[in-house]
């Protein structure tokens, strides 16, 4: 298959690909270190948020409890979960004395 980069075509060996999981209208990237060259797919930026939000410790805490209550048989209803979470974002207001 050939792939095409800045409308230049790349031929990739099919067995590559294959094991790569690259399909046509992948988009790639190419990193270059010493003489080898690596090619990587190219992330969209919704792709890039959910890396950067799987690598943060309180996101990677609530996926673990709320998979360990799935595994338990525990469940609520999505408008809950979405009531929980507005709740958690929304900045705690202090009271001042006028």
């Amino acid at each position: 298959m050939t792939l095409t980069v800045d409308n230049k075509p790349i031929v990739i060996p099919d067995a590559v690909r294959r094991k790569a999981g690259l399909r046509r209208g992948d988009r790639v990237e190419f990193k270059v270190s010493g003489r080898a060259i690596t090619i990587v797919p190219k992330l969209t930026p919704d792709e890039i948020q959910d890396e950067r939000e799987i690598r943060d410790p309180k996101i990677r805490k609530t996926l673990r409890e709320g998979h360990q209550e799935f595994v338990a048989g525990k469940s609520r209803p999505i408008e809950q979960l979405f009531a929980e979470r507005t709740a958690a974002r929304r900045p705690k207001r202090t009271r001042t004395k006028a």
